[in-house]
């Protein structure tokens, strides 16, 4: 019997400039996040603001929501009275008595708004207390201070979008190279947010042990430095010998398949060079870049690489850690922007995946939309994204004539910039035959008296390389 998923409560907040369909838009995605994580949704606490609170990310009100799905106590453990101007006074708790002050701008009928929802809670209840969240997860970046607030508050765990990617990232990652990619984030996140333990005595210091030398935090924290230290070295040697195979293929044609997560670009690998590439419905399921030739295999041959999906508010780090792999991206000849037809936000997700592009520099690769999982819109649909996109390339992965299709047009992209030549091999010149098979298209073949003569097609300098030979 399969074990029950642990619950979590997602919270969201609609900022200025972001309207309600794009607001809802990514709670979904980050509901799909904690799904992949191995969590279920049981609910959703959103509040529109200005900005997030500094203390608590939400107002009181949506606070005592909140509570109310992790049977927390809905109140922040606050410290002794501190003096404050007045402009801080708006944004912190002055007392334990006194309510959190709005920001400047807030609408001044969010008062009434949490009475309302605060009746809200009290009508909820009963069905909440049978579906208690074991994990509260923010749509947001938050700070570790507010974090922990949150974690006072509703008494349960509390990560925010970018620790769930990152978590994602470290249970997925197979190869020596992608752990110690997202190691390294993984580090990297946790550092601000290590606290001191109980007592957090100081270690003895100075010459002879006088004066006071690191506390217990201190010292973690310069462990964990020293340990991201250590896995960049040894990232940067993987990445080396990584440079070294790339260099064996630079002259090879590539072509890279970028875009969203769980936008079906491994199952499209797998249709273009039936290969048996890990292909799972969930998001972040490749995290290695996977090299493979174009079946047929095609001469001169063509190379398929999938790359690590994208998704919106990507952390930086994970970019930066995760550039060596998206290298295959900016080293291809071509790049094949794979989104999923189905998904409403799909045109929100190609931007996603432009402008991460355009961080690494590969913006200016030649590329080709490819609206992939037609076979889920209806033809209404189709007809109106055609017209939309004319350039853009339509199949399913899973449809063997529209792979065909996608093939052929792969092979016809290389082949714009070929050479086409006539050559002659003299019997005793036998040995160029082979090149000539192995580097470029065999068009047409015909023996006489003193030789072969070839009709060939390929790149202009393998066409070139080859009339040096037989010169």
């Amino acid at each position: 019997m399969t074990p029950p998923r642990e619950r979590a409560v997602l919270v969201g907040i609609q900022l200025p400039g972001v309207d309600a369909v794009d607001h809802q838009a990514s709670l979904a995605e980050l509901g799909r996040l904690v799904h992949t994580l191995g969590y279920e949704v049981v609910g959703e606490v959103s509040q529109r603001r200005d900005g997030l609170a500094p203390g608590v990310v939400l107002g009181e009100g949506k606070l005592r929501e909140l509570a109310g799905w992790t049977a927390g106590s809905g109140e922040v453990e606050k410290g002794p009275r501190r003096v404050v101007n007045k402009a801080r006074a708006k944004w912190e708790f002055a007392d334990g008595d006194e309510e959190e002050a709005a920001p400047v701008g807030e609408d001044e009928s969010e008062e009434e708004d949490e009475d309302e929802d605060e009746l809200a809670v009290d009508d909820d209840a009963a069905a909440r207390a049978s579906r208690r969240a074991d994990l509260v997860v923010v749509d947001h970046d938050i700070s570790p201070s507010q974090a922990r607030h949150l974690q006072m508050a509703t008494g349960v765990p509390v990560l925010d979008r970018t620790g769930v990617i990152v978590e994602i990232f470290h249970r997925h990652a197979q190869s020596r190279e992608a752990r110690l990619q997202v190691e390294i984030a993984r580090l990297v996140y946790l550092v601000p947010r290590m606290r001191a333990s109980g007592g957090a005595e100081r270690q003895r210091g100075g010459i002879g042990g006088k004066g006071a030398g690191e506390s217990a935090l201190e010292l973690d924290r310069r462990k964990v430095r020293d340990r991201i230290a250590q896995l960049r070295e040894e990232l940067e040697s993987i990445e080396s010998e990584r440079g070294t195979r790339r260099a064996r293929r630079a002259d090879q044609l590539r072509v890279a398949l970028v875009g969203y997560t769980n936008a079906g670009k491994s199952s499209l690998m797998r249709a273009l060079t039936g290969s048996d590439v890990y292909v799972a419905d969930k998001l972040f399921a490749t995290l290695d870049t996977t090299v493979r030739s174009l079946h047929p295999e095609n001469v001169p041959r063509v190379l398929v690489s999938d790359t690590v999906g994208f998704i919106k508010k990507l952390p930086h780090d994970l970019v930066a850690s995760f550039r060596s792999t998206l290298d295959e991206a900016l080293e291809a000849s071509l790049l094949l922007h794979v989104v999923d037809a189905s998904d409403p936000t799909f045109r929100a997700q190609y931007e996603v995946t432009r402008a991460v592009l355009a961080e690494i520099g590969a913006d200016e690769v030649p590329s080709r939309l490819v609206l992939n999982k037609i076979d889920r819109v209806d033809d209404a649909t189709r007809a109106a994204l055609v017209e939309e996109y004319p350039n853009a390339i339509v199949l399913s992965a899973h449809d063997p004539a529209d792979i065909v299709r996608m093939r052929d047009f792969i092979v016809a992209w290389f082949e714009r910039d070929m050479a086409e030549i006539e050559l002659f091999v003299p019997w005793a010149r036998g040995a160029v035959v082979g090149e000539i098979h192995a580097h470029v298209r065999v068009i047409t073949e015909s023996y006489e008296d003193e030789g072969t003569r070839f009709l060939v097609r390929g790149r202009k300098e393998d066409v070139a390389r080859l009339v040096g030979m037989l010169a």
